[in-house]
């Protein structure tokens, strides 16, 4: 499916407002190297089989004359000393042979900037997971902890008071546990953003909370209004902190709304199905995933693989939109694409990272890409300039911002 089938992008109708925050793009310096992609998604393509993911988390500043400054994180990646992590979860994690890699904790990096560190309201997990919940006991006991519904029903109590709990108990214990209601809130103001339970965290239309199950309990995303419009000729833009709704961007891309550029017609026999209107892979055992074996991954990384497809459906409404920049938790494409803290990320679209990001992702499957014998196919997808074959990738501006695929 090429650019000429595109549907019309709907529109998400997020409520107005000139209130925004400041958003940086925190990477943790927390990589997993070694994971299994058919744990993950499917079908398989042919010469991408592992993950090395770098792991983001986000600061997020909201400044108003009533409160003064309000600081968030939302994520933390890995632990430093993730050794230490509950004896289930190191006896889970260690068969799968991954090799965990934490250089600085969230905590080391803002403190490097002289950040103040008490000045942390409330930390935001997407979802409990390892790779997103850090190390809360170095946060003080004022910095509240945000966690997505059915979170306290399924998840607590944490080791050591449950011999085979994921969790840590000094990851709540003495802090406020916040657990989000999108039914109904006495705290937060309840809305919906495209097909999305929403609620507006700081009840200004700045910095939602939004409701995406699938692939853990109460796994939640962020929407952040970056730049409102009328200010400085800027129109209103948005990034969406979408933790581990997908994994890779090839679960997102191409929609129906954002289909293949017309260019990157070689990469169509890739896509699963016809006609070809869904993204290369769906959560591994889903309904829509036809890799066989992916089962036993379901089972264990997925909540509830179907309902991770279904959120997936949804936010491809949000990955559509120019003015929304999507960042996964561990979207290895973003690199060398976007700027990461201290710098902000408010002016995205004047820096084309959406248009720049958004094809980079194919560059994983340019092995399986079929080519005649003899014959070089040369690529230039988001700034990235390479050879099939020759396994010699550049960076190069791509001044133009189009995503040229063409063989000779």
């Amino acid at each position: 499916m090429t650019t000429n089938n595109r549907q019309a992008i709907p529109d998400l109708h997020i409520p107005p407002s000139n209130n925004t925050v400041q958003v940086s793009i925190i990477n943790t310096t927390s990589t997993i190297r070694g994971a299994k992609t058919a744990d993950f998604f499917g079908p398989p393509i042919r010469g991408h089989d592992w993950l090395a993911a770098p792991a983001f988390s986000f600061l997020i500043q909201h400044q108003s004359n009533k409160d003064g400054t309000r600081n968030l994180l939302f994520d933390l990646g890995i632990r430093k000393d993730w050794w230490n992590l509950s004896p289930a979860l190191l006896s889970h994690i260690k068969p799968e042979g991954w090799v965990l890699d934490v250089k600085k904790s969230v905590h080391e990096i803002l403190k490097e900037t002289s950040f103040d560190i008490s000045t942390i309201e409330a930390i935001i997990w997407s979802h409990h997971h390892f790779d997103h919940a850090g190390d809360m006991s170095t946060f003080g006991p004022n910095t509240a902890l945000v966690v997505g519904p059915d979170f306290t029903k399924h998840l607590l109590p944490g080791y050591p008071a449950s011999q085979n709990s994921f969790l840590l108990e000094s990851d709540y214990s003495g802090r406020e546990l916040v657990e989000l209601d999108f039914n109904q809130s006495r705290k937060w103001k309840a809305s919906q953003i495209g097909q999305v339970p929403a609620i507006d965290y700081f009840g200004d239309g700045s910095f939602y909370l939004l409701d995406t199950p699938g692939h853990a309990i109460g796994h939640i995303c962020g929407l952040a209004r970056v730049t409102a419009g009328g200010s400085d000729g800027d129109e209103d833009s948005f990034i969406l902190m979408a933790g581990d709704a997908f994994h890779h961007a090839g679960e997102i891309r191409p929609s129906s709304l954002m289909p293949l550029p017309r260019e990157a017609a070689p990469f169509e026999a890739l896509l699963p199905g016809k006609p070809q209107m869904g993204p290369f892979y769906a959560a591994a055992g889903s309904t829509l995933c036809c890799s066989s074996g992916n089962g036993q991954g379901a089972a264990r990384w997925h909540y509830d693989a179907d309902e991770a497809v279904r959120t997936i459906g949804k936010l491809q409404e949000f990955d559509a939109q120019e003015n929304i920049l999507v960042v996964a938790a561990h979207d290895e494409s973003l690199l060398n694409v976007v700027e990461f803290f201290p710098a902000t990320a408010h002016g995205f679209v004047k820096q084309g990272w959406v248009k720049k990001a958004r094809w980079r992702f194919l560059w994983d499957f340019v092995g399986a890409v079929a080519c005649d014998e003899g014959e070089v196919m040369k690529l230039n997808v988001g700034g990235l300039e390479g050879e099939r074959g020759t396994g010699v990738l550049r960076e190069e501006p791509n001044i133009h911002n189009e995503y040229i695929i063409d063989s000779e």
